[in-house]
C-alpha cells in the first residue's frame, strides 16, 4: 500500500517556514493569549490593590483616625481581593468593575481622614 502523496498546493504552510525568522514571537491577534494576559492583569492588579488596602487599614487603625477610615480601606481591600479572584477565573469584565469600586471605596475612606 502506497503512502498518500500530498502536493505542494495541498500542504499547509508552516509559520516557522515563512522566512521572517521570528517564529518564536506569539501572534498579536491570538485571542487565547489576550485572554490569558487579561486574567493575569486582573488577578495581579487586584492582589496589589488588596495588599495596599490592608496595609493602609492597618496603618490607619493604629493611628488616631476615625473608625470609618480603616473600615473603608478594609472593605475596599476585600472588594479588590474578590476582583482578583474573579479575574483569575476569567471574569475580567466583572473584575475590572470591582477594582474600580474597591479603589473608589478606599479613596472615599481617605476623604474621611
Amino acid at each position: 500500500m502506497a503512502a498518500h502523496q500530498v502536493s505542494q498546493a495541498e500542504a499547509l504552510p508552516s509559520p516557522a517556514m515563512d522566512g521572517r525568522g521570528d517564529a518564536e514571537t506569539p501572534d498579536v491577534g491570538d485571542p487565547a493569549l489576550d485572554a490569558r494576559r487579561a486574567r493575569w492583569t486582573a488577578a495581579l492588579t487586584g492582589a496589589v490593590l488588596a495588599l495596599a488596602g490592608v496595609a493602609a487599614a492597618a496603618l490607619r487603625a493604629s493611628g488616631s483616625a476615625p473608625v470609618l477610615v480603616p473600615a473603608a480601606y478594609a472593605v475596599g481591600a476585600a472588594v479588590c481581593a474578590l476582583a482578583s479572584l474573579l479575574g483569575s477565573r476569567g471574569r475580567t469584565r466583572r473584575a475590572l468593575w470591582l477594582l474600580v469600586v474597591g479603589a473608589m471605596v478606599m479613596a472615599l475612606g481617605d476623604q474621611f481622614d
